[in-house]
């Protein structure tokens, strides 16, 4: 009998992407002239799951620093690997973590999937972001996200949540999201007569005799 090497082949990809995970991390310009770019980077505790031809692997969100939980209305930084094993691209289109923040915010408003090929969103910078958290979160938590995808539908995951320590030190957390100005005056949209303009009628009429 001869099997589908399908099966193998998703595999093997999968473990290629695992593999990639635990290359250190090479910080951006961001993290400055000290960039722990030798720093070794193990695979987290994270969420792990399949939908059809897309798996998620090693999902997590970054916690506070020293265990401390990131406090309600702040934000929080998740990052993951997605692999798409269809002949076809895919593409991220939305998050959503239903009541643990407001929003989820996704670099680019989308990211695409590559046919046969991984997304890697793992960092140090953050390309997902959770806004808005509803109440303080711990670390050792775990949260209900859900991905969907255009072609693969949705997928939801348990994703833990990992302290900003050790390991996890070079992640980043998300930058402070943007805020309207203060100080700035709505207009109030009604016109007012220009200096010196008169309300009397330029003319008056008379009757004559």
């Amino acid at each position: 009998m001869i099997r589908s090497s399908r099966g193998s082949k998703l595999l093997h990809r999968l473990l290629i992407g695992v593999i990639a995970l635990l290359i250190p991390v090479l910080a951006g310009c961001e993290a400055g002239d000290n960039a722990p770019t030798l720093e070794f980077h193990p695979a987290a505790n994270g969420a792990y799951a399949t939908a059809g031809t897309i798996s998620v692997v090693n999902a997590f969100i970054l916690g506070g620093t020293d265990n401390a939980p990131l406090p309600a209305d702040s934000s929080a930084s998740m990052f993951l690997a997605i692999y798409n094993g269809a002949s076809s691209p895919d593409k991220l289109v939305s998050v959503s973590a239903p009541g643990t923040a407001t929003s989820v915010q996704v670099a680019g408003g989308s990211i695409a999937v590559p046919a046969q090929a991984a997304a890697y969103l793992t960092g140090p910078v953050p390309k997902v972001v959770l806004r808005g958290l509803t109440s303080a979160l711990p670390s050792g938590q775990t949260v209900t996200v859900i991905l969907t995808f255009q072609n693969a539908g949705a997928v939801t995951l348990m994703v833990p949540v990992e302290p900003r320590t050790f390991y996890y030190s070079s992640y980043s957390p998300p930058a402070p999201s943007a805020s309207p100005a203060k100080g700035a005056k709505a207009s109030s949209g009604t016109a007012s007569p220009a200096p010196g303009a008169s309300a009397q009628p330029s003319a008056s009429a008379s009757a004559t005799p």
